[in-house]
């Protein structure tokens, strides 16, 4: 089941390039947008990624940063990075394979992959919304905004 509204984040320490890593609480005292999907290089996480890094200077007015997750390697996210020019880090939950997407439940087993699940984090580190959109649909950044005017409204 994938984790609701007013359950505490998960903290987790993940590799954003082959020697650097990154905790979900470095972003505490700021809006956190956590994108997990299943694989960089098909064509539906590319589209979704590049929307999200289209969309950094709006994420960014309402003080939210945002980190992409899934079970691809280090290596991997850095060349797809490079070949998408994204701003943003992408986090490999790679080993052991899946155990952050198993921790905000959103793993799927079956192919072992990340599923495609949104999450917005308060400056607490509490989740204040989530979606799990299918595998194969871009679920768009309304959601997102959605969240986070309402966060801003409430801060």
């Amino acid at each position: 089941m994938i984790l609701e509204k007013g359950t505490s984040a998960p903290d987790f320490e993940l590799h954003s390039t082959p020697d650097q890593k990154l905790k979900r609480s470095d972003f505490l005292g700021k809006n956190l947008i956590l994108v997990f999907y299943p694989a960089d290089w098909s064509p539906v996480c590319g589209d979704q990624v590049a929307l999200y890094n289209e969309m950094l200077s709006i994420f960014h007015k309402y003080k939210a940063d945002i980190l992409g997750i899934s079970v691809d390697s280090s290596w991997c996210h850095d060349a797809f990075m490079a070949d998408r020019k994204l701003h943003y880090p992408l986090l490999a939950d790679f080993n052991p394979k899946g155990d952050v997407s198993k921790k905000y439940g959103v793993y799927n087993e079956e192919n072992g992959t990340s599923k495609r699940a949104l999450f917005v984090i308060d400056k607490e580190g509490t989740i204040q919304w989530s979606y799990l959109s299918p595998d194969g649909i871009n679920p768009g950044a309304d959601g997102i905004i959605d969240a986070l005017e309402e966060l801003n409204k409430n801060s």
